[in-house]
C-alpha cells in the first residue's frame, strides 16, 4: 500500500488557496506578455521531463551523486547536452547539483525513479510521447467539432489502438497505474470500503486498488472485473497483496455485463472516459446487477464550480482530444446519473483530486 502521510483535508485546502494566491499575485507583478511565455515555455519543460526518463536519470542518481562525465557515461548521453537538460530542470527544483559538480536526487526528482514507492516515471513517458503530442496538435479540430481526434489520427478509436498496438498500450497501461498509485493513499483514507460485504471492481485492471481495499477491510470479499487480456496478470498481484483467497477475478466487457450480487459497484475512471451514449450504456448494465442495498462508487476528478487551476480542467481536454470523454462538476454528475436512474447520495473529497460519487439506485 502506498503510504503518505495524510494531511487533515482543511490544510490542503488553505495551502492549495494560499499557492493559487501566489501564483496570480506573481502574474501581476511581472508584464503579461512575460507571465504569458512562462506558460508556453511549461511544455518545453514537459519535454525536458520526457527526455530525463527516458534517458534513466533518475535511477542512475538512486545509489548517489554523479559527476557530470560519470552521469553522462551511466545514461549514454552527451556531457555538455546533459549539463544544459540538468541546468533547466534543476532551476524548477527537479535535481540539484553541489559545490563539486555531482548531481542528486531531490524530492520532485524521485518519483522519476522506475521502483519509487510513487513513480511516475511511466507517466511522464507517456505524456511526453510522440503519440501524445501528435494527439495534441489537433487539439484546435476537436474544440471546432467537439469529437475525438484520435481515431482520425490513428485509424481507430484511443481504446482499441492502445489495445492492438501493444508497444504503446503498455507504456500506457504504465502510465495509468502509476498515476492510480498517486492517488490510492488519499482514496484508501478517505473511504470506508470495509461496510460492504462484496465489493465489484468494474473495469479494475490488474486488481491494485481492490487489492489494497481488501487488505484494509478484513471482512470483505472482492470481485474483479475486465477484459480478459486486462485481468490476466491480477491473480499474481492478489497473491502478493495476500487477499487472493477472497477475492474472484471475472472477465468480460461492462458494456455487456458486470457482475450480479454486490454491495459496492467501483467504477475508477471508467466514466469521464466515454460519451453520454457509452455511458448511459454502462449504467443500464450497472441497474441489471445491482439491488436496492447496493451502492455505485464512482472515483471521478470531479471539477470545482470555480475559475482555479485543477488538474481535471487539463484532463479534460485530454478527454475531448482522445477518447470523446469529459470531466463533470459535481452537479452535471448528480444530473447525469439521474438521467439514468440514480440518485446521488454524497460526494467523498480526498486530499487528492478525485473525489467519491456515492450513488444508489432511483
Amino acid at each position: 500500500m502506498i503510504r503518505i502521510g495524510q494531511p487533515p483535508m482543511p490544510l490542503v485546502r488553505a495551502v492549495d488557496f494560499v499557492r493559487h494566491t501566489l501564483t496570480v499575485l506573481h502574474r501581476k507583478l511581472v508584464p503579461g506578455p512575460i507571465a504569458l511565455m512562462e506558460v508556453i515555455a511549461a511544455g518545453w519543460l514537459t519535454q525536458a521531463l520526457y527526455a530525463a526518463a527516458n534517458l534513466g536519470i533518475a535511477d542512475a542518481l538512486a545509489d548517489g551523486p554523479r559527476t557530470g562525465r560519470q552521469l553522462a557515461r551511466a545514461v549514454g548521453a552527451h556531457e555538455d547536452a546533459l549539463h544544459r537538460l540538468m541546468r533547466l530542470l534543476i532551476s524548477h527544483g527537479i535535481f540539484t547539483r553541489d559545490a563539486r559538480g555531482r548531481y542528486a536526487l531531490t524530492a520532485l526528482a524521485r518519483p522519476l525513479c522506475a521502483d519509487s514507492e510513487v513513480s511516475l516515471r511511466d507517466a511522464v513517458l507517456f505524456f511526453g510521447s510522440e503519440l501524445h503530442r501528435r494527439h495534441w496538435t489537433h487539439i484546435t479540430e476537436a474544440v471546432r467539432t467537439g469529437e475525438a481526434v484520435g481515431a482520425k489520427i490513428d485509424g481507430k478509436p484511443f481504446f482499441e489502438y492502445v489495445a492492438d498496438d501493444r508497444e504503446t498500450g503498455e507504456i500506457f497501461d504504465r502510465a495509468m497505474t502509476s498515476i492510480s498509485t498517486l492517488t490510492m493513499g488519499p482514496l484508501l483514507a478517505s473511504y470506508d470500503f470495509g461496510r460492504f460485504g462484496t465489493v465489484v471492481d468494474v473495469g479494475g485492471g490488474e486488481g491494485l486498488l481492490l487489492g489494497e481495499i481488501l487488505r484494509g477491510a478484513p471482512r470483505s470479499r472482492g470481485i474483479l472485473f475486465d477484459l480478459a487480456e486486462v485481468v490476466a496478470k491480477a491473480p499474481a498481484t492478489l497473491a502478493e497483496l495476500g487477499v487472493a483467497d477472497r477475492c474472484v477475478v471475472e472477465s468480460g466487457s461492462f458494456f455487456d455485463r458486470v457482475p450480479p450480487g454486490g454491495d459496492a459497484y467501483l467504477l475508477k475512471h471508467i466514466v469521464h472516459d466515454w460519451d453520454e451514449d457509452r455511458i448511459g450504456q454502462i449504467l443500464r448494465v450497472l441497474r441489471t446487477a445491482m439491488t436496492r442495498d447496493s451502492r455505485l462508487l464512482l472515483v471521478e476528478l470531479v471539477l470545482p464550480e470555480n475559475t482555479r487551476p485543477h488538474p481535471g480542467k487539463y484532463i479534460d481536454l485530454e478527454m475531448l482530444i482522445n477518447t470523446g470523454g469529459r470531466e463533470r462538476t459535481e452537479s452535471e454528475y448528480r444530473d447525469l446519473l439521474a438521467r439514468a436512474g440514480f440518485t446521488l447520495e454524497r460526494c467523498v473529497p480526498t486530499i487528492s483530486p478525485d473525489n467519491i460519487l456515492e450513488a444508489r439506485l432511483t
